[in-house]
């Protein structure tokens, strides 16, 4: 009877644990971030409009954003073949890295580096559509130390 006990009890236990580790891992780190109005690219303001963001203390790479910009701002600004968005969370609707990276790939999107080492071996990457659709993030770049 002891071991029906330890056993249903380790089950219960084990369930808890992965729904907290669930929770943290999706939800618990990030903030919500919506009246931004402005993005800073190369050193240069740009107003954007409707910015939905997530970003976390815990880490620097957390950083997501989905606005809408004016595509003749980026005129200037020399397009960058190193951009590859990271995933976000499933709950973070606008931002889907896959259709981004495909659409990077395919030139549907200009992506431009935004900031070059903005904290420590990460660098600041916004994409902009033609109908000025943008999105941002953080990703490693080379001079990332392991």
């Amino acid at each position: 009877m002891t071991g029906k006990i330890t056993v249903i009890l380790l089950i219960v236990i084990t369930l808890l644990f992965g729904i907290v580790f669930f929770y943290f891992q999706t939800y618990a780190y990030y903030s919500q971030v919506s009246a931004k109005n402005k993005i800073l690219v190369n050193g240069k303001h740009i107003q954007v409009e409707d910015y939905i963001g997530i970003r976390s203390d815990v880490s620097k790479l957390k950083l997501r954003g989905c606005f809408n910009i004016d595509p003749s701002a980026f005129d200037f600004f020399d397009v960058s073949v190193k951009a590859s968005p990271l995933s976000a969370p499933f709950w973070f609707d606008c931002f889907d890295y896959k259709e981004i990276q495909t659409n990077i790939d395919n030139g549907i999107l200009k992506a431009f580096l935004a900031e070059e080492n903005e904290y420590p071996g990460i660098d600041r990457y916004v994409a902009i559509s033609v109908n000025g659709l943008g999105y941002e993030w953080r990703q490693l770049n080379e001079k990332y130390e392991k």
